[in-house]
């Protein structure tokens, strides 16, 4: 039965979607722009057209099929739900302000299992027994692996970039490189769009089944995935300039030739975990492909103090978005809406 409930839900599923665009945009064209190849406007009109465009290739949802398994099925119900969204939105906006290039992906994961979790102990069960733990541990794994796969495959493109290109002319190099860096942009946009916008198509497909109006297992709708994708290109368009200044200089100096290595490492690893169904963070995959990058310079590069503050953010971002979520939807027992 569609209620107001479930809509409220399915809107602020997009318009997470819409924040997570303008918060990842930085992911997608902040190599892009530091190094000059595109204006900041050229670079998110770029990175949003890939950001749709996925549409019409993907048509086997995987991570979005994990996100939706996250919290058990038992225990989700629409106050769930929108607790989850109400603390991703948040964090997220709140990490945008700080210009705190944190994972939109790992919020809403964090959010979702917090409100599940909370929603199970007041049936009187065990709150872990809330969470799907396979899917929750790998995804925290992933919290390290997937930056650090993305580290090992730029510093080594690098290496193999400037062992291939020694004997070329600096200015002529530098040309090709800029031209190469339009497609490992795409790319990683491209990546990024199929890996993030599948979240909250998990969100709202599990939505639907938990108001009834399709059953556990049935298709996914095919509103879903064109809405999912409109939304985060609307958000990519929309920019996120505080954090494209961090990820573009501030972890370490940039030329087109490291952007091209950095974006297609992160495509790379944007891809296999997407084949296998890993929501993983785009965010911390390009921060670690920037590192790779610096760290074919030397250690000093990489600008470790501003680093270590990310990697804080990143640890932080699922307990404490679980914790907004599981008081959102206490506060929302206490009203009488759960």
């Amino acid at each position: 039965m569609v209620t107001t409930s479930l809509v409220v839900v399915i809107c602020l599923a997009l318009l997470f979607d819409y924040t997570n665009g303008f918060h990842d945009a930085a992911n997608s064209v902040a190599t892009i722009v530091s190094t000059k190849v595109l204006t900041p406007f050229q670079a998110v009109l770029w990175a949003a057209a890939f950001n749709f465009i996925v549409f019409f290739f993907i048509k086997e949802h995987k991570v979005a099929n994990t996100v939706s398994k996250i919290v058990n099925e038992h225990y989700v119900t629409i106050p769930v739900l929108l607790s989850g969204l109400i603390a991703a939105i948040s964090w997220n906006l709140i990490t945008w302000w700080f210009g705190i290039p944190s994972s939109s992906s790992h919020t809403l994961i964090g959010g979702f299992a917090g409100a599940g979790v909370t929603n199970a102990l007041y049936m009187g069960a065990n709150g872990i027994s809330a969470v799907n733990m396979k899917l929750v541990l790998t995804t925290i794994a992933y919290i390290v692996l997937a930056p650090f796969i993305g580290l090992i495959i730029a510093y080594f493109v690098t290496l193999l970039v400037l062992h291939l290109s020694k004997s070329s002319r600096p200015a002529t190099a530098e040309k090709w490189f800029k031209r190469l860096q339009l497609i490992s942009s795409a790319a990683l946009s491209f990546a990024h769009g199929g890996n993030d916008a599948q979240k909250v198509m998990g969100i709202i497909y599990v939505s639907l089944i938990a108001s009834k109006i399709i059953g556990s297992g049935a298709a996914m709708p095919a509103w879903i995935p064109l809405s999912c994708y409109t939304a985060i290109a609307l958000g990519t368009l929309s920019g996120g300039w505080k954090i494209v200044k961090t990820m573009g200089s501030r972890i370490t100096k940039i030329t087109p030739l490291e952007g091209v290595s950095a974006e297609t490492a992160g495509a790379v690893t944007l891809f296999f975990t997407q084949y296998f169904g890993i929501p993983v963070s785009t965010t911390h995959t390009i921060t670690g492909s920037i590192i790779g990058v610096g760290l074919t310079k030397r250690l000093s590069a990489v600008r470790w103090g501003l680093t270590i503050n990310i990697i804080w953010a990143w640890i932080i971002t699922i307990p404490i978005s679980a914790l907004i979520a599981g008081s959102v939807f206490a506060l929302m027992k206490v009203i009488g809406y759960a």
